[in-house]
């Protein structure tokens, strides 16, 4: 299903957006490795990797197969670009996901090394008040020793109100993680 994504389109106006049959989007603070983690889920360079936070400036729409799709949504926190135009970001995330009926989950993404900041958990409480289904994934686990791996994922998970096996923990980097998270987005968007 992840073997032949494809980029669909790009909008900054998420009402400009088509219907589509299932939807799964990922949301995150500026450089926390969305595009990266996209990228290992379908196997090729897709989204655009950036050093610089905030390159992710539009929804960036990619098809599975017609009428699915993975969204790719601006980062939020700190982010180069014109002030104007960030400070719109939060408005188009939140009207692209309370105006998605076909939207089947958001996977919410923290750095693992960092744990949850504040805006993270902002996101997270803001995901249950509007009862949008989301599932939170921690992204860049190669930055966190073996040692320190277990108990990190607890406090994440603690900190985000979940238990430490709802935390997804992964690395597009060495690849940890993202197999399983492959196998939850392809069933999230079978046809």
């Amino acid at each position: 299903m992840l073997d032949n994504v494809g980029f669909l389109l790009s909008e900054t106006r998420p009402g400009q957006l088509p219907v589509c049959s299932a939807a799964v989007a990922f949301v995150g603070r500026s450089n926390v490795g969305k595009s990266s983690l996209l990228n290992a889920l379908c196997r090729k360079e897709l989204a655009r990797v950036s050093n610089l936070p905030g390159r992710t400036r539009a929804i960036n729409v990619f098809q599975t197969s017609p009428g699915h799709w993975l969204v790719d949504l601006p980062g939020y926190g700190y982010a180069g670009g014109p002030m104007a135009e960030r400070a719109g970001w939060g408005a188009m995330i939140e009207e692209f996901l309370t105006g998605r009926p076909s939207l089947r989950m958001v996977f919410a993404l923290v750095d693992a090394k960092i744990g949850p900041t504040k805006l993270d958990l902002q996101m997270a409480a803001w995901l249950r008040d509007q009862g949008l289904p989301w599932r939170a994934v921690a992204t860049k686990a190669d930055q966190v020793g073996p040692s320190r791996a277990q108990g990190r994922r607890r406090e994440a998970a603690l900190a985000l109100g979940i238990a430490p096996a709802e935390l997804r923990w992964t690395s597009a980097k060495d690849g940890f993680g993202v197999r399983e998270l492959r196998g939850e987005v392809a069933a999230l968007l079978a046809p």
